[in-house]
C-alpha cells in the first residue's frame, strides 16, 4: 500500500515539473518576460554567460536545494532534488526537440497570461505534495514556513527582483510584463492551492435537530457539533449544528437540509486549512 501511494506521488509531482517545464519553455523563454522564479533568473544570466538556460537552471536549483535542506527538511528536500534535477532534464529535451523555438501566440501579453495559468497549476501540484520545482520556489517555501506568509504572496516577492533584473537585458515593455507577470502568478497559485482544497463550514438553526446530526453522520460520513445559541429577540436557547463539508457533501447538505427544513437558518463559511492538534497528556 505504502508503495503504491510513492509510486503515485512520485508520478504526480513529474507530471507538475513537466507542466511547469513546459511553461517555462513554450511561454516564458520565447517571449523574453521573467517572471520571477531560478528559470527567469537562468534566462537572464544566459545573456551573459555561453550556457544554455537549462544548464544554468541546474546550477542554481543545486544551490539553492543545499539551502533549502538546511531549512526546510529533509522531506522537502529530497522531493525538490528529484523535481530539481528533473526540471532541467526537460527542458533540455525540449531543447534538442524544439530548437530556436519562437512564440506560439506571437505577443508578449498573451504570453504573460498563458504562462501565468499553466505554471500556476504546475506549481499547485508540487506545493502540494511539499514539494518544488527548485530555484526561488525554495525560496518561496523558506519564507512560507519562518513568515507564515501565503505562498503566492512569498513567491510573488522573492521573484520580483528576478523581474526587475530584466532591465539588465531587455526594454521597458518587458521589465514591466515581468513585474505584472510575477504578482498575478502569485494569486493564481494561491487560486489553484486553495480553490481545490476549500471546504464549508456550515452552521444550521433548526428544530430538526436530530434528523440532521443523524443525516450528517451516517449519510454523509462527516463529523458535527452541537453549541446552545440564544436568541437576541426570543431569548429562547436553540441548539446549532457545526459541520464541516467539502463542495459534493456541501450539496447533498443543503439539499436534505431544505427538504426536512425549508425554514431553517444556515449560514456558511469558507475554509481554507483544516489543522488538528492531538492533546498530550
Amino acid at each position: 500500500m505504502k508503495a503504491k501511494k510513492a509510486i503515485k506521488e512520485i508520478l504526480t509531482i513529474s507530471f507538475g515539473t513537466l507542466i511547469v517545464a513546459a511553461a517555462v519553455y513554450f511561454f516564458m523563454l520565447p517571449s523574453h518576460v521573467s517572471i520571477g522564479s531560478g528559470a527567469a533568473l537562468a534566462m537572464i544570466i544566459s545573456n551573459f554567460v555561453p550556457l544554455p538556460v537549462s544548464a544554468i537552471t541546474l546550477i542554481l536549483n543545486i544551490v539553492l536545494l543545499v539551502i533549502g535542506f538546511f531549512l526546510i527538511g529533509s522531506e522537502f528536500g529530497a522531493k525538490t532534488v528529484y523535481c530539481a534535477i528533473l526540471m532541467p532534464a526537460y527542458m533540455a529535451v525540449f531543447e534538442q526537440l524544439f530548437p530556436n523555438f519562437q512564440s506560439i501566440t506571437q505577443d508578449p501579453i498573451l504570453d504573460v497570461l498563458c504562462y501565468t495559468l499553466v505554471v500556476g497549476m504546475g506549481l499547485s501540484v508540487l506545493f502540494t505534495y511539499n514539494a518544488s520545482s527548485g530555484g526561488l520556489d525554495i525560496v518561496a517555501k523558506i519564507m512560507n514556513k519562518y513568515l507564515r506568509m501565503e505562498l503566492g504572496r512569498a513567491m510573488s516577492l522573492s521573484g520580483m527582483l528576478v523581474a526587475l533584473a530584466s532591465a539588465l537585458c531587455y526594454d521597458s515593455k518587458t521589465v514591466v510584463l515581468s513585474v505584472l507577470g510575477t504578482y498575478f502568478g502569485g494569486m493564481v497559485v494561491d487560486h489553484f492551492i486553495f480553490g481545490f482544497n476549500i471546504k464549508r463550514r456550515v452552521c444550521i438553526i433548526s428544530p430538526k435537530v436530530e434528523e440532521i446530526v443523524q443525516y450528517i453522520l451516517f449519510e454523509l460520513h462527516s463529523g458535527a457539533s452541537l453549541n446552545h445559541t440564544i436568541g437576541a429577540y426570543e431569548n429562547v436557547v436553540r441548539k446549532e449544528i457545526i459541520t464541516i463539508v467539502d463542495k459534493q457533501e456541501y450539496k447533498a447538505l443543503m439539499d436534505y437540509v431544505r427538504k426536512v427544513d425549508p425554514k431553517a437558518f444556515v449560514t456558511v463559511y469558507s475554509v481554507n486549512e483544516i489543522r488538528y492538534q492531538p492533546k498530550v497528556y
